[in-house]
């Protein structure tokens, strides 16, 4: 199996910085052999590295990183040194000289499956080979020999032989390309200026590849000319928009030119697009690669279109803010990640047709950072980062989301022109270095004359979500008082943790049968209580809204008299900003059992329908079937299931012919029938014995109703293969495993289980990431009595899934396994079973890894809130 570990994988932060202290990174050349990639029974390829560097004088003896299936040899200055003592496991140990030393290692690495290092994949439409590389945060050593470490830069040139014909690309352009005549040419790469090893990378395969170019005029007068290039497997090329990725380049280069002062540094910008991919891209300098789902094969919304776009500013941010200044250790992740996170929403926001990305980072976005900051793992955005494994569970919703929401706050705080001459001198003060917060708040009080110190306390240094309500006390109709109650509590110290808040306050009145603001205005918040001297002597609105303008990072709570005005007449507040903060608002108190689940079913079945961007109302959909699945206790879960489904099946025949929406209610329809009363729907639309006017039943949609029809027993496994026979692809192959596993057999359900515990299909295969996913999303489809059964092995197994699979997919398994759809039962919500075995295997395991227990404490503590919501109902 590709996904076995060999020891010493997880280098810690002191052992980083023991290395750096002692020695400085010169240049890599780095040659690898991708002749045998064709070949799916050849395991692994030739990896020559050759490092040099210079060590102090004084320095012990260093390790190079290199996980393997062999090394054939190690020289160190023209000494060669025995593999088979200076080898421990991933770790290539030599005892530098002081002053110039130069290693060359030469040995076997591995292709993988996992998505984690040299991915190789074999397109099912024509059978072809594609490979692409993934490091970050520290797979390069999966490929080369290296001093995997951020803070440990250098120029790399890279040299690949590969079959002649591919298409073979790296983070510089080609410097020389020789064909051998055998059917195999090497493609020696100009070498990159001083980067980190997770941001370098290697493409190839036959891939389709497209080329433009930008252009800019620089404050000398020279042209800034920039190549572009597009890159997509060739079974895809009929649906690669390249015009439309160009346009969204170029106008993102243009926006960077101009915000940042700093011209773009790494020559060329290619753009690759690839299957399996682990994330949705990466920002390697001069070929950045994204996942090959924005490469729409079956039709896609605006909110899809404006998300492909939101990924490519995320990553052109990075070009400036991560590679061309990289954080010095992982505890400084937010130093890229919240900055690309949120530049790359202003940039959508600012620089290209799409005028809701602020709604969509208010709804989504911020989302995912309120339920990762409500865990009992939660930690500050200035995180501590041990070792390498820690590192791997920090690309989270801390570090991303509420990052970003964070430096929103901090652009509000200290104004744009202050926030934009920060990072301008940032980047021309540490290019091509290393930092830490230390350094960005030093340039930050510097371009804005404040003191950032209590700023970052609060906001960068502190863990936890606070809320924000105002209480509002009224006469006649008048109000009196009112006050805006902020509360907050750091979980990792019990502290509390009431931040400043620069936030927008506004009012909204019914008028004519419609929400309408009526008034709004901005003010500081700090402490526990903040007086509103604006909204005394005023009539009493009908909606008090905190955080208007979603500039601040805090759950909204409302006032009673707010709360009901919008459970009823949420439909009719037109402002798409508000009413998505209103519908977040309303989806976190489901969460934190305040609100019932059914209240919230009720205000999404009367009012969804209004709601006009399309991303919103997919994620509203996907929160109710959350509700109903999660947050419904089992006395109420039917009916609540059977009220939403004939609501979706209604607004989808009302949807307008072809539209966004029709889309959206369609997929939530396959969604919700895998559960029932939907059926003939299901088999009417898969037939053709039935449709809906304008609705396309494409590749994404049919597999979706196949999917359901799977999990109801309507479509046998002969049916679904011979679906997959008549229409191969990436997403038919994903589709195709998840149907099969979801299909209510105890046999069925009994291989997918041991599939995904062992990470192979019954002949021995390895299962890909996306198949493994698969596998498991689909074992889970199904009733308690068919499911359950099987948790008593989930237990045991974990330590061992973890010793034996790369963390990538151990983390798939170990987290999609987890028993978190339960019923609430007459023991109450604390004292559930599932929560006392989980107790109990963290009890027993007290020197598991610490990223294993993570995941364990995390779903423990999701499946903990559905219970306490379920109570609430």
């Amino acid at each position: 199996m590709d996904n076995q570990q060999p020891k010493n994988q997880n280098l810690t932060r002191d052992e980083a910085a023991q290395r750096a202290a002692v020695l400085a990174v010169d240049s890599y050349e780095v040659s690898l052999d991708l002749t045998g990639a064709p070949d799916a029974s050849v395991a692994g390829y030739r990896s020559r590295t050759r490092v040099a560097f210079t060590a102090a004088a004084g320095a012990e003896p260093v390790f190079l990183d290199f996980i393997h299936g062999g090394v054939t040899a190690v020289v160190h200055n023209g000494r060669s040194l025995d593999p088979a003592i200076v080898v421990d496991g991933s770790r290539i140990h030599v005892a530098p000289v002081p002053g110039e030393n130069v290693v060359e290692v030469d040995g076997t690495a591995l292709y993988s499956t996992s998505g984690e290092g040299m991915h190789r994949f074999v397109d099912p439409v024509d059978g072809q080979t594609y490979l692409y590389t993934q490091y970050e945060p520290a797979d390069a050593r999966r490929v080369f020999a290296t001093f995997e470490q951020p803070d440990l830069k250098a120029p790399f040139t890279f040299t690949v032989t590969a079959p002649t014909g591919w298409h073979v690309a790296s983070n510089q352009s080609v410097a020389e390309r020789t064909d051998h005549g055998d059917g195999s040419s090497t493609t020696v790469f100009a070498p990159t200026l001083p980067i980190s090893t997770y941001i370098t990378t290697i493409l190839a395969g036959p891939y389709h590849y497209v080329t433009d170019s930008w252009q800019r005029t620089l404050d000398d007068g020279s042209v800034l000319e920039v190549p572009l290039g597009l890159t997509c497997r060739a079974s895809l090329a009929a649906h690669f928009d390249a015009d439309a990725l160009f346009e969204t380049t170029q106008q993102g280069l243009d926006f960077y030119h101009d915000l940042f002062d700093y011209p773009y540094p790494w020559g060329k910008y290619d753009q690759a697009f690839v299957p399996e991919y682990n994330l949705g891209a990466m920002e390697n300098p001069g070929l950045v690669t994204f996942t090959e789902h924005y490469v729409f094969t079956s039709r896609a919304t605006e909110a899809q279109y404006e998300g492909r776009a939101n990924t490519i500013m995320h990553e052109m941010a990075h070009m400036w803010f991560g590679d061309l200044v990289t954080m010095r250790w992982w505890d400084d992740l937010w130093l890229k990640e919240s900055f690309a996170d949120f530049i790359g929403t202003l940039a959508v926001a600012e620089a290209t047709g799409f005028d809701t990305a602020w709604v969509t980072f208010a709804n989504r976005r911020k989302a995912w950072a309120y339920v990762q900051d409500q865990l009992p793992t939660t930690h500050p955005i200035v995180a501590d980062i041990p070792d390498l494994e820690a590192a791997k569970q920090n690309f989270d919703g801390i570090t991303y989301a509420k990052g970003a929401s964070v430096l929103k706050q901090l652009d509000a705080y200290v104004g744009r022109e202050a926030f934009t001459a920060a990072a301008r001198t940032y980047f021309r003060r540490h290019a091509y270095g290393n930092t830490s917060l230390s350094d960005f708040l030093t340039v930050l009080a510097e371009a804005s004359g404040r003191d950032m110190g209590a700023w970052a306390d609060a906001w960068l240094r502190s863990a936890g979500v606070g809320s924000l309500q105002v209480e509002v006390e009224e006469h006649d109709g008048v109000i009196t008082s009112a006050v805006i109650v902020q509360d907050g509590v750091d979980p990792t110290t019990g502290s509390p943790a009431l931040r400043p808040h620069t936030l927008g306050l506004g009012t909204f009145d019914l008028r004519g049968g419609a929400l309408v603001r009526s008034g709004g205005f901005r003010m500081d918040v700090t402490g526990a209580r903040t007086e509103v001297p604006e909204l005394v002597g005023r009539p009493r609105p009908a909606v008090i809204l905190p955080n208007d303008g979603d500039l601040t990072y805090a759950k909204v709570r409302f006032d009673a008299g707010s709360l009901e005005v919008l459970l009823e007449d949420l439909g009719s507040l037109t402002e798409p900003l508000a009413r998505a903060t209103a519908w977040a608002a309303l989806w976190s108190m489901v969460r934190d059992a305040v609100l019932p689940a059914p209240a919230f079913l009720q205000a999404a079945r009367r009012h969804v329908d209004t709601i006009t961007e399309v991303g919103v109302l997919a994620m509203i959909l996907g929160q109710a079937e959350s509700a109903v699945q999660l947050y419904c206790p089992p006395g109420v879960r039917d009916a609540e299931h059977r009220g939403l489904a004939e609501a979706v099946h209604g607004f989808l025949l009302a949807a307008q012919p072809g539209s966004d929406a029709q889309v959206a209610y369609a997929r939530t329809l396959a969604g919700l029938a895998r559960t029932g009363g939907l059926d003939e729907v299901v088999t009417g639309l898969l037939d053709g014995s039935a449709s809906v006017e304008g609705l396309t039943v494409d590749e994404q949609l049919r597999w979706a109703l196949l999917q359901a029809a799977a999990a109801r027993g309507l479509v046998d496994a002969a049916a679904l293969d011979a679906e997959r026979a008549a229409n191969p692809s990436a997403v038919a192959s994903v589709g195709h495993a998840l149907a099969r596993a979801a299909r209510p057999v105890p046999e069925v359900k009994r291989a997918a289980f041991d599939a995904a515990l062992s990470g192979t299909d019954a002949d021995g295969r390895t299962l890909s990431n996306d198949v493994l996913t698969a596998t498991v999303n689909g074992f889970l489809v199904g009733p308690h009595e068919l499911l359950d059964g099987y948790y008593g092995r989930y237990w045991p197994a974990l330590t061992g899934i973890w010793d034996t699979m790369s963390i990538g997919l151990a983390t798939r398994v170990v987290q999609g396994l987890f028993p978190s759809a339960q019923d609430l039962g007459p023991e109450g919500p604390e004292e559930h079973p599932v929560l006392r075995e989980a107790d109990a295997w963290l009890a027993a395991n007290v020197q598991a890894p610490r990223a294993l227990r993570r995941i364990i404490v995390e779903q423990r503590d999701q499946l903990a809130r559905t219970l306490r919501g379920q109570a609430a109902v």
